[in-house]
């Protein structure tokens, strides 16, 4: 009887649950946004699928899935999964789920996963009580926080767990959610009259910032606060919507990553004498409350050691602001803040201060307030999350400046102060709209250069040391080649990578180091190569493991798409009129902005033009080997022709650049080499054929026989394409 009532409790509860609970999603397939490390082919996905779901901590603001993705593992593991609330939760509830634990792990061998939500809640002896058992594999450990994990949760717990940074969720998600609330029959409002108008939607999506708690308990108050008109529709008009989510939250934690990052960023913004980055950060800590006081310091140390000498009057000025600020309090004193800021930005007073409520009115209204990457704080977390790479340091430049973006993306070329024409500030004027100018010219290169990184995770020693093994198998010269063919790369560690038909392994031994939580993926070119790779694979753990396909139609259907492709000799065998078919099939697995690389090598010299450098060969052989050498040069035409490559490339929406070398080698001359060259079967023993007569390639091959165990010379000319897709 306990059971049908639970049962019955528990339906209650589901009918009247909030409707963002209600709707959460059930699997994969129904959840939105976080493409970056939830989409085909991702680690984490596939951790997902296969069921083996590591220690893991989510990371990000409210309403972006955290919880979520903890429900739908819960969902789909075959280990017992049970949760905890660390608001609510203490040791002695830990030490109950470790000892359940322990017990299904010796009696039934059952694996527990063990979720604890808000998991920065817990002090230092309550993580320090898990530790243990986390370490020893008696609970794997999924935890979801808003805060920064590197700040606020045991180092231990962190460095034995892989971080996933979730982010907002983007307007189109928003979007899909709104139309799946209103549609649904079960958990939404599909069974009643519910019209929403375009303006409505879009002022809740707006407003809602990413959260998609937020939209949802928008949409909830607005249906369930609405009477129904004369036909029984409950109309959502733009007047309800505006009352139901009034005002956009700006994410600020005064002791988390919000404030550092965002102090950081104005700080760096004043270095980089963009006024109108320093004015959008200032208004940013303003909105959230910050306390002007500690503003004003950090501009103090500002004033010293950015300004320093080159003004000595900045420290003044900025100390006398913050006595005016003291003696007037809010809101007037906004009025020195901001200019203690754009004097150190720029260097004066003016009238020009007003455009700080300017940039005040943009983050009341902007959606996207997220601080650029480089401009975050490095000291906390940048070596797991990329915060603070990329961030161009404008003392180490000609004029302390270089151009680089301070505004959220979004924001790019967004103004806020307009210096006027006299004065101080006129005679800036003219400096600060060059600046600017290049400040935009920088920024696509800029967003090209750097991404946003979502994920991080322990090193792993053995993969390491097999990464290092197969790299010394190839030799010197081809290590080279692999640092060439992947020199400057800017890899984030959740990229996916094809590699087009291997014959070996050494091309792909970079993404499988850099992007851990992404996926490779090896075409092998031949069924024989394949085995082999298979072989030398055979001892990573089935998660580190690329994939192995022969051909590229095994991919259809799987959704995945690739930021990188990449090949060293690719399409030797594909004939001009397969081409423009094959271009085509690789370029429809491209992720937008993925990046091509492909490395051709071709000889430069033939066997025959090798022998006649260096020597003085006598008349009749001197004579056939520039016959010879003629012939040579039509062999050794590029394939496939790079002119006929970059047409079909073009095509295809990819833009190129080529970079070329030469490498001169000197080729021991042996048996094998000249069997290579002389072999029934031979390419080059076929060509000579349709041209030579059996003596005279009985001459040519008798003159190399004569040079055995010397040298002859070689140039090779490298050639890499570097392609990059649009968006």
């Amino acid at each position: 009887m306990s059971d049908l009532f639970s049962h019955h409790g528990e339906q209650l509860r589901q009918h009247h649950a909030p409707l963002a609970d209600r709707l959460r999603p059930k699997s994969l397939d129904d959840f939105q946004g976080q493409e970056e490390i939830l989409g085909p082919g991702r680690l984490l996905r596939r951790a997902i699928t296969a069921d083996r779901v590591g220690n893991l901590i989510f990371y990000g603001p409210p309403g972006v899935g955290k919880t979520t993705l903890a429900r739908i593992i819960a969902a789909t593991t075959r280990a017992h999964f049970s949760s905890l609330n660390a608001v609510l939760a203490g040791v002695k509830d830990l030490r109950h789920e470790v000892d359940e634990a322990k017990r299904r792990l010796d009696q039934h061998g059952l694996r527990s996963l063990l979720f604890i939500d808000e998991v920065h809640r817990f002090n230092s002896a309550q993580q320090d009580a898990l530790l243990p058992w986390v370490e020893n594999g008696t609970v794997t450990l999924i935890g979801a926080t808003t805060e920064n994990p590197f700040f606020e949760v045991n180092k231990a717990l962190v460095s034995r767990s892989r971080l996933f940074r979730l982010q907002p969720l983007q307007n189109k998600h928003l979007h899909q959610l709104l139309e799946r609330a209103l549609r649904d029959t079960e958990r939404g409002y599909g069974e009643r009259p519910v019209q929403i108008s375009a303006e409505a939607a879009e002022h809740l999506v707006d407003v809602a910032g990413g959260d998609a708690r937020s939209l949802l308990n928008a949409l909830e108050l607005a249906v369930e606060t609405t009477e129904p008109d004369d036909n029984g529709q409950i109309a959502i008009t733009l007047e309800i919507a505006e009352e139901s989510i009034q005002q956009r939250a700006v994410l600020y934690d005064k002791q988390g990553d919000a404030h550092f990052d965002t102090i950081s960023a104005f700080i760096k913004s004043l270095r980089g004498s963009d006024p109108d980055a320093a004015l959008f950060w200032l208004a940013k800590m303003v909105e959230a409350g910050e306390n002007p006081r500690f503003i004003f310091r950090r501009m103090l140390i500002s004033a010293g050691e950015d300004i320093g000498l080159a003004d000595p009057q900045a420290v003044v000025v900025v100390e006398a602001c913050a006595a005016a600020f003291e003696r007037v309090g809010l809101p007037e004193g906004l009025y020195p803040l901001a200019q203690a800021a754009l004097y150190l930005a720029s260097t004066e007073k003016s009238n020009s201060l007003l455009g700080f409520f300017d940039a005040l009115k943009n983050v009341k209204a902007s959606n996207r307030q997220a601080v650029p990457a480089h401009l975050r704080d490095a000291n906390r977390d940048g070596k797991a999350f990329g915060d603070g790479v990329g961030y161009r340091y404008p003392h180490a430049y000609a004029e302390h400046w270089v151009a680089q973006q301070y505004l959220p993306s979004d924001l790019q070329g967004q103004v806020f102060w307009q210096p006027g024409t006299l004065g101080w500030e006129g005679e800036r004027r003219q400096r600060l709209q060059q600046r600017r100018a290049a400040q935009l010219a920088a920024a696509v290169e800029h967003q090209q250069e750097l991404g946003e990184m979502l994920s991080s995770g322990p090193d792993d020693p053995e993969l390491e040391r097999w990464i290092q093994r197969q790299s010394g198998s190839e030799g010197e010269r081809l290590d080279r080649l692999r640092q060439e063919l992947w020199s400057q790369a800017t890899w984030q560690r959740h990229d996916r990578v094809l590699v087009l038909e291997a014959r070996s392994l050494l091309w792909a031994l970079d993404p499988l180091q850099r992007c851990p939580e992404g996926g490779v993926v090896i075409q092998a070119a031949s069924a024989a190569d394949q085995t082999r790779l298979g072989t030398q694979l055979e001892v990573l753990d089935s998660l580190d493991r690329p994939r192995l396909i022969q051909e590229l139609s095994e991919l259809e259907g799987s959704g995945q798409r690739f930021e990188w492709i990449a090949s060293r000799h690719p399409l030797k065998q594909c004939s001009d009129e397969d081409l423009q078919a094959t271009v085509a099939s690789f370029t429809a697995l491209a992720a937008p902005k993925a990046q091509l690389r492909l490395l051709f090598s071709q000889p430069k010299l033939g066997p025959a033009a090798g022998l006649r450098q260096g020597s003085t060969p006598p008349e009749d052989l001197a004579a056939l080997l520039e016959r010879v050498m003629v012939i040579e040069q039509e062999m050794l035409a590029p394939t496939p022709d790079p002119a006929a490559l970059e047409v079909a490339l073009t095509q295809q929406g990819w833009r190129l650049e080529w970079k070329t070398w030469e490498e001169r080698l000197e080729l021991p001359v042996n048996e094998n080499l000249v069997t290579r060259w002389f072999a029934a079967d031979a390419p080059y023993l076929q060509h000579l054929s349709n041209h030579l007569s059996r003596a005279e390639i009985d001459r040519l091959s008798a003159a190399l026989k004569q040079r055995l165990k010397g040298k002859i010379p070689q140039v090779l000319q490298h050639q890499l394409l570097i392609a990059r897709r649009s968006a």
